[in-house]
């Protein structure tokens, strides 16, 4: 099958937004593009009809969400304690252990067609944590990657108080990928206490505000991580 390449993607905005709301939207838009893609594979080499890419920013109400390689025994609250820190919990269907969101928090869902650009799972994930590590450069605060953990790392070289700063946890079916990742900007960070953060319990977590010691201009950051993504990945913004 020749599939016809679309490298063009439609940014989506959803400001502050419920993790259930937001996740059927996910299923709603990835369905849509497998669908396609099998519709293309039964179809002739003439009627091929290219597929779309989402790029979604959103910020959630506290939440805790658990991965399908996680371990429930991560989730430190019970039902009482999640109702008084006002947080909901949801199992879900992406890589990865334990990860928190909340208010302060950019969270990225890429709900993109590898087809369209290039069908390596781990350069996929490399090129998100990339674009947060290039958008933190500007802020003058040195980060990268610890050798056998995703996400973006404070202290990643000497490690002696190696900090996370942006979690990542993806689904990919059919090259169709869904979730993405977490970066933390104005994140309230008591929050992670209430978990083994991505199952490691022996490395702490971190946000730009904390680091620079003032708050940023969450709209600012958002637009320099979504120009990092967009020439890291050759996309056409539409």
């Amino acid at each position: 099958m020749n599939q016809v390449i679309n490298k063009k993607v439609k940014f989506i905005d959803l400001g502050i937004k419920d993790y259930k709301e937001t996740w059927d939207f996910q299923e709603e838009l990835f369905a849509k593009t497998v669908s396609l893609k099998i519709q293309n594979r039964q179809n002739g080499p003439e009627s091929q009809i290219s597929t779309g890419n989402y790029l979604i920013f959103v910020e959630h109400p506290h939440v805790y969400t658990l991965g399908k390689s996680g371990e429930l025994s991560h989730l430190l609250l019970d039902e009482r304690g999640l109702e008084e820190k006002e947080a909901s919990f949801y199992k879900i269907n992406r890589g990865g252990d334990i990860t928190y969101h909340g208010p302060g928090q950019l969270v990225g869902y890429p709900i993109i067609d590898l087809d369209n650009f290039f069908t390596d799972i781990h350069k996929y994930l490399r090129l998100l944590e990339e674009a947060v590590i290039l958008t933190l450069a500007e802020y003058g605060i040195e980060a990268g990657r610890i050798e056998g953990l995703t996400g973006v790392w404070l202290d990643y070289l000497e490690q002696k108080n190696p900090r996370k700063i942006c979690a990542l946890g993806v689904k990919s079916s059919r090259w169709v990928t869904m979730h993405g990742f977490a970066f933390n900007i104005n994140a309230d960070i008591g929050y992670f206490n209430n978990i083994v953060p991505c199952g490691i319990a022996d490395k702490a977590v971190t946000s730009m505000h904390l680091e620079l010691g003032h708050n940023l201009d969450e709209t600012e950051v958002k637009e320099k991580v979504k120009k990092h993504i967009i020439k890291l990945f050759g996309m056409e913004l539409i």
